[in-house]
């Protein structure tokens, strides 16, 4: 069963073209703190590449470790973030997210033959394509395709990008017993919409005052509960994440250069510029101008 919430991150992913609903994207890992993104969920499916450097791709509560030439399928709604082990230059890590639509309308039986069933398989929260693997082979040259296309934009590439996913897609359905499985079970599902809910309240309010009880109260459970479910997935508390998610906006909103030390302390939930600046360079490991002045 998919873990589906009513918040839907769409913002997040502004498809260019309702009609045509995919994103690509390019050099993500080069404007991210420390080349690491926050957990985060979509009601699209995503396919990304390790092109240079070692990725460690978090699926829910499993750490995937990508090597270069790797590609990584991940289902909807399911917890996921991204975080760049090695390379001495931040991975270009190309990716896609699009909508199981640009295949064929939702109400269509093709959709609830073929795609619906992988979105709503337990044991498909993601898949791994290795480079080098015969056995997908033709999914790589697929996907790398679709990077092509998606920046080149030559006459009729929706077709060419349309006809390549369902290709996949043909391949995951056809494949689907030979495929690694990696089954979640209740209990972490439960684990899962927990924190995505807790997660949600955070990244909606971390301007504002917020204590472990009103993160908790966030997924109506206890405050052992959250702490719980914190520490499985992201190994902190839900305090240490609130404080972590707002260091990461800050961060954000230092390189965009028009922001004062105060105003980000003020937009980032901080009770003063000069606490802001100790938990920046206990993260980082230099101070806020000090990154605004060197341009680190």
């Amino acid at each position: 069963m998919p873990i589906i919430l009513n918040h839907h991150l769409q913002e997040q992913i502004p498809h260019t073209d309702a009609e045509f609903p995919i994103t690509c994207y390019h050099d993500e890992l080069a404007s991210l703190p420390d080349r690491a993104g926050p957990l985060h969920w979509h009601t699209g499916f995503e396919i990304a590449t390790a092109a240079k450097g070692v990725l460690d791709y978090q699926v829910g509560q499993q750490h995937i470790v990508l090597q270069p030439g790797d590609s990584i399928f991940v289902n909807v709604n399911v917890l996921h973030g991204i975080r760049q082990l090695s390379g001495d230059l931040p991975d270009p890590m190309p990716n896609i997210v699009f909508s199981g639509s640009l295949i064929a309308p939702e109400t269509s039986t093709l959709y609830k033959k073929y795609i619906q069933t992988v979105a709503l398989c337990d044991f498909l929260p993601f898949i791994v394509f290795r480079n080098g693997d015969d056995f997908t082979g033709e999914v790589h040259s697929l996907i790398s395709d679709i990077y092509k296309l998606m920046k080149g934009q030559p006459p009729c590439y929706e077709l060419a990008v349309q006809r390549n996913i369902s290709r996949i897609f043909e391949f995951i359905n056809l494949n689907s017993a030979q495929l690694p499985r990696s089954e979640v079970s209740r209990i972490q599902i439960n684990s899962q919409v927990r924190l995505q809910k807790m997660l949600m309240f955070i990244y909606q309010h971390y301007a504002e005052t917020i204590t472990l009880e009103d993160i908790a109260k966030a997924a109506d459970i206890s405050r052992s509960e959250a702490g719980r479910c914190f520490k499985t997935y992201m190994g902190c508390s839900p305090v240490e994440a609130l404080i972590q998610y707002r260091l990461q906006t800050a961060h954000r909103m230092l390189d965009e250069k028009v922001h004062t030390l105060q105003q980000i302390s003020d937009a980032c939930g901080f009770n003063s510029v000069n606490y802001f600046s100790r938990q920046f360079r206990k993260k980082y490991g230099y101070s806020p101008s000090q990154y605004s002045v060197m341009g680190k």
